[in-house]
């Protein structure tokens, strides 16, 4: 299982590398559409509160991994999936609050 916990620690670093590259973008960085840049007033503070974003959501991604370490058939992996799940939820409705508050209608 130590296999699983480190595709699953890089995938949290992916994650993190995305905030990396949020925090030095110099356009505003997009998340549901990538064709369609996001129009907002102040792309510096927009940029680095998605990156924060990311941050936090790769941290927490990371330790939703941890019951992986419980072995093969233990019953510890359902926190994993339920934790990824509300992870996702979650880092969707903080991006759509972060929108809200700087675009530009």
């Amino acid at each position: 299982m130590m296999f699983i916990l480190c595709i699953w620690l890089m995938a949290s670093g992916l994650f993190a590398v995305i905030g990396i590259a949020a925090w030095n973008a110099k356009k505003a960085v997009s998340f549901w559409n990538l064709t369609q840049p996001v129009r907002v007033y102040d792309v510096k503070n927009y940029n680095r509160a998605v990156a924060k974003m990311w941050f936090v959501f790769a941290g927490l991604f990371a330790v939703t991994g941890l019951p992986l370490l419980g072995g093969q058939n233990s019953a510890w992996i359902v926190y994993s999936i339920l934790g990824c799940m509300a992870l996702s939820i979650g880092l969707m409705v903080v991006y759509m609050r972060i929108e809200k508050k700087y675009r530009i209608y």
